[in-house]
């Protein structure tokens, strides 16, 4: 029988944890009770809740990394690894019940912790748009630019139209979507005028 790795099984019990109750209400108590163990076990590696947290955080974010990387072909263009990037990144997201409950605890109590969580996986997400923009913009697929702004505005642009536009209407497929971003990121809404 293998051996028990205690410090894997309090993670994952406070994964559970921070996922069901959020960051606020979630105690050491709860997470030894989850994982099995006593709490001494938990500061054996933890010194405390804050350092628990981070560290499922930083798993979660080598996750989405992992994500994003398989989703991006050589063979295929800046947009269309795009696409595919953030559909993975925002369906992991959305489906990720860690990050549904900060977010809901971040609308609901406005918990700072929630927040400086869910800022470490967007400005992961943001990294790595910018390095993709910046490839793409040393190869000449898009015009010169800042990365770090582009990459913002993808990211704000993306959840609106998923999130933020089907709270008020009827949420938009994802070749509408495609659509949008094409029209304000690739051609612009601006009729040129061809005599000028």
């Amino acid at each position: 029988m293998a051996p028990i790795d205690r410090r894997q099984q309090v993670i994952h019990a406070a994964a559970q944890s921070f996922a069901m109750f959020g960051y606020k209400a979630t105690t050491m108590d709860q997470v030894a009770k989850i994982a099995n163990v006593g709490k001494g076990t938990i500061y054996t590696f933890f010194t405390n809740k804050e350092q628990l947290f981070d560290q499922i955080l930083v798993e979660v974010i080598q996750e989405m990394k992992n994500i994003a990387h398989r989703e991006v072909h050589q063979e295929s263009s800046f947009f269309e690894n795009l696409f595919r990037v953030l559909d993975a990144l925002l369906e992991f997201r959305r489906d990720h019940e860690l990050l549904v409950k900060l977010s809901q605890e971040l609308k609901d109590f406005g918990t700072l912790q929630a927040k400086a969580g869910l800022d470490k996986v967007e400005k992961v997400t943001s990294d790595f748009l910018a390095r993709e923009l910046e490839k793409a913009r040393e190869s000449g697929e898009i015009r010169d630019c800042d990365p770090q702004v582009v990459a913002f505005m993808m990211i704000r642009l993306y959840t609106a139209l998923t999130a933020d536009w089907s709270k008020l209407h009827e949420p938009l497929s994802k070749d509408e979507i495609k659509s949008y971003f094409r029209l304000f990121l690739m051609e612009g809404i601006a009729v040129t005028d061809k005599a000028g």
